[in-house]
């Protein structure tokens, strides 16, 4: 089969109405379309809460749930004891967490096969299904498409302009200025509320009463229950702290470990780290960047660790109880966490034009918060700062450097640029961009 290509994406924000209630468009919504009608079934990955039903319930003619239908324990009987009637039904069928009962995957796959017939299934699912029951099943390759949804962008929540397109970017057609309508306390507030559907167009405590509720969630018993494994609610916190003070960071299991003694007493062994990393990865709560693997030009060594980051920083600013006026408080710390702000938006916006983002540092301390790659080879460096003129030329000065020692395949970057917090969008004299995040969109 040849390599698809989504269609480009048109997102004018606001509000539509569909099946009688509200619905904020998302940016997944024309890649889902078109996953659906060219591929058998599609797999939507993500956090709970985030919408995947939701955009999903736009396109099914039909539903049926593990956990949240009218009666969950007849649909997993039935999926169980006779998986053929369970799957009949109008197309496309929506199967809400269905790794609940991951054998059903093998079954959608030969159905698939048998029907011979685009947009049958649609699964969603927040948490991912048992890694040793999913080795016995069928990979599904070229029959179900795997999606990735995350909360809500800025530019999803009418947050953003996204008067400079990141695809208009990588195409060299951007703006020669743009402006941001959102002031450093604006920030503070998006990085706190987060972009979860239920907190967007909320204002005070009930924006951001949804982060604190997940991280209590998370410190209940959801995670034994998604994960099939006792947590100590206790640990969980600390450990959540523990990575929200590392975010932007390559913290690696020791330095956590030390970081929870240092800040919450009591100690944590390194496997038993390692273990709650994995669960709460399991559930799209912790998303990590991998590091970018250039083509050298430079003799420094090129760190491979990832970097920590949380699925949504309103996560991070929950888990270490700041809401925005303790961001505006604390710059040192608001700073990694806007950078896991903009580290999420940059990831969703990638999606849709086919690319990945990864980070870069090395040996001698040159540094990209983010690297973008495409499939067609093309590249891009960006670098996150609050703002402040000395702040923005220091990273402005380190892609720069990237650019000329590094790159892929000999080949030079598509562009530069340093996201900020600032008012106005513009293109440096050293051909570097400054984008405030207010201004971005995919």
């Amino acid at each position: 089969m040849g390599e698809e290509t989504d269609p480009a994406v048109q997102l004018t924000g606001g509000m539509r109405t569909d099946r009688g209630r509200s619905y904020i468009p998302r940016l997944i919504d024309s890649t889902l379309e078109f996953a659906l009608s060219s591929k058998g079934a599609v797999r939507i990955m993500g956090p709970k809460a985030c919408g995947k039903k939701t955009a999903a319930m736009r396109f099914a003619k039909s539903f049926r749930s593990f956990q949240n239908g009218m009666d969950p324990e007849q649909d997993i009987l039935l999926a169980k004891t006779d998986p053929q009637s369970f799957l009949t039904g109008e197309t496309p069928m929506l199967i809400d967490e269905w790794q609940i009962v991951p054998r059903i995957w093998n079954v959608i796959r030969y159905e698939v096969d048998c029907r011979g017939e685009f947009g049958q299934f649609i699964l969603t699912g927040s948490a991912a299904p048992d890694e040793k029951e999913m080795m016995m099943q069928h990979s599904g390759v070229g029959r179900i498409r795997n999606l990735m949804m995350r909360p809500m962008t800025l530019y999803e929540s009418g947050e953003s302009t996204g008067a400079v397109s990141l695809k208009g970017l990588f195409d060299g057609a951007a703006p020669k200025s743009a402006e941001s309508p959102n002031a450093l306390k604006d920030y503070a507030f998006f990085t706190a509320r987060g972009g979860w559907p239920s907190s967007v167009g909320r204002t005070g405590k009930a924006a951001l009463r949804q982060a604190r509720e997940y991280v209590g969630m998370l410190e209940g018993p959801y995670l034994r229950s998604a994960t099939g494994a006792a947590r100590d609610p206790e640990r969980i916190g600390k450990l959540l702290r523990s990575y929200a003070r590392s975010c932007g960071t390559q913290a690696n299991r020791s330095a956590m470990r030390k970081n929870i003694e240092a800040n919450d007493g009591g100690s944590l062994g390194e496997d038993t780290i390692g273990s709650y990393i994995d669960a709460l990865k399991s559930v799209y709560v912790l998303e990590d960047s991998p590091a970018w693997d250039p083509y050298v030009r430079s003799k420094a060594a090129v760190r491979t660790s990832d970097t920590r980051y949380f699925v949504d920083p309103s996560l991070a600013c929950a888990s270490l109880g700041l809401g925005p006026d303790g961001l505006m408080s604390d710059i040192r710390t608001f700073g990694p966490l806007f950078e896991n702000l903009c580290i999420r938006d940059l990831r969703v916006y990638s999606d849709l034009i086919d690319g990945s983002v990864r980070h870069f540092r090395n040996s001698k301390g040159l540094e990209a918060d983010a690297v973008i790659t495409l499939r067609s080879g093309s590249w891009a460096a960006l670098d996150v700062r609050l703002g402040g003129q000395e702040f923005i030329d220091e990273g402005a000065e380190n892609l720069l450097k990237v650019a000329s020692g590094y790159g892929t395949e000999g080949r030079p970057p598509a562009f530069l640029a340093v996201i900020t917090a600032t008012d106005y969008a513009y293109r440096r004299d050293d051909g570097v961009w400054v984008i405030p995040l207010g201004c971005l969109g995919p």
